[in-house]
């Protein structure tokens, strides 16, 4: 991961939303013969939330160790039969813990549990941008989300095998010494080189708040500098810093076709109003901007020219590109490429509203100052979260509450 390792010999398979991601997840887990480690930002106590539930305490029941790890400021508090049924089945629950409180003040609650990782016996891996949650489903409504994931098969999964059970290790090495030697032993029997599943390479990159503070921005930077051709961004939270916009401005100047599909009905008004206010600089480059109207856009990807791709969890604003821990999968394969450009190329067409200057407030008086206030905080805003309070990831365990005894 530091040294960003291309790995080859891997198959990718785009899943778009919850109808494509769900059914692939499970039957995988039900297919369990070893070990499931899962990681989510959110797990909500929905229809989506109680399958995987079901699903977990199934594998757990016929031997398979099982460990998921939830956000706990973006996963809520689970009625305690959830919560007890999953600890009785053996299924080890991990809450990501933003640490102390002084005074009722939490220094460290932007910094969040943000990855969406699966692993299932060390050969097949999901990452990306979807929760466990029924709005990643078309029939919540209006308001369900437009989101990506991945399932990887080859010599890459050994890759996030080996991160998954370093960040229980590490968020648990306090107090469950034992539990680490086990882990320890266990990825011995793995084998460091999976068969090859195809001819793809990939490479799994993360962000955290030590040694990988800004890494995923800096594979979309070279890609983004690299590119002749094309480049189509789609992400949810575009408030990138000021490198990223200066690539994406001299890209789009020296002929390169630059696509930004961004949300045009968020699910927080206030990313709208803040991306709005970096479209004059992007347009006046030659950037086009596509808004994504038919609900909540949710998804993290990108392509550049016919080859790189990339899918993940990371947004490309101020939390996620230097506070929250993100995980992406970046992707040289023409196919997948191929795949990924054919699902955004349907989108722009079909979905989006082309926005153009003339669409755009004039930029006078408050707009002005407004839109500059924006751009140069764009530009300083990785420095200034290095200030923010850090901390190494830490792991509790929730005590499994007994479920409260029925009335006949």
């Amino acid at each position: 991961m530091s040294d960003w390792k291309w790995t080859s010999g891997n198959k990718f398979d785009l899943l778009e939303n919850g109808e494509e991601f769900y059914p692939r997840v499970f039957a995988c887990i039900a297919n369990a013969k070893r070990e499931v480690i899962l990681e989510t930002f959110i797990l909500f106590e929905d229809k989506v939330g109680l399958q995987l539930h079901e699903a977990l305490i199934a594998a757990a029941r016929r031997g398979v160790e099982v460990d998921i790890t939830i956000d706990g400021w973006g996963s809520p508090d689970f009625s305690p039969r959830f919560m007890a049924s999953l600890a009785e089945a053996g299924v080890r629950v991990h809450v990501f813990d933003p640490g102390p409180r002084p005074f009722g003040w939490r220094p460290k609650v932007l910094r969040r549990m943000h990855r969406k990782i699966v692993v299932i016996d060390g050969e097949v891996a999901f990452v990306g941008g979807i929760n466990y949650s029924a709005d990643h489903l078309a029939d919540y409504g209006p308001e369900a989300k437009q989101d990506y994931s991945v399932e990887i098969h080859g010599p890459l999964v050994a890759e996030i095998h080996r991160f998954c059970h370093a960040a229980l290790a590490e968020g648990q090495r306090h107090s469950q010494y034992r539990q680490w030697w086990r882990w320890r032993r266990h990825l011995r029997n793995v084998a460091d080189e999976m068969p090859n599943a195809g001819s793809a390479q990939g490479t799994f990159v993360i962000r955290d708040n030590r040694r990988h503070m800004n890494d995923i921005e800096r594979h979309y930077r070279i890609a983004i500098r690299a590119a002749r051709k094309r480049i189509v961004i789609a992400n949810a939270y575009f408030f990138p810093g000021y490198g990223l916009i200066k690539e994406l401005k001299r890209a789009a100047r020296r002929g390169v076709d630059v696509r930004l599909i961004l949300q045009g009905e968020p699910d927080m008004p206030i990313v709208k109003i803040a991306a709005s206010m970096l479209y004059h600089h992007l347009i006046r480059s030659g950037v086009r901007i596509f808004e994504y109207c038919e609900r909540p856009f949710h998804g993290k990807v990108a392509v550049a020219d016919d080859e790189w791709a990339t899918v993940g969890s990371s947004n490309l604003d101020p939390l996620s590109l230097a506070l929250n821990l993100e995980a992406n999968v970046v992707i040289r394969d023409r196919g997948f490429n191929a795949e990924l450009s054919k699902k955004l190329e349907h989108l722009m067409q079909h979905s989006c509203k082309h926005i153009v200057e003339d669409d755009l407030e004039e930029l006078k008086g408050w707009a002005w100052v407004r839109s500059f206030a924006a751009y140069h905080f764009a530009r300083r805003y990785p420095g200034w979260a290095s200030w923010l309070p850090r901390h190494v990831p830490r792991l509790f365990t929730p005590p499994a509450p007994r479920p409260a005894t029925e009335k006949a």
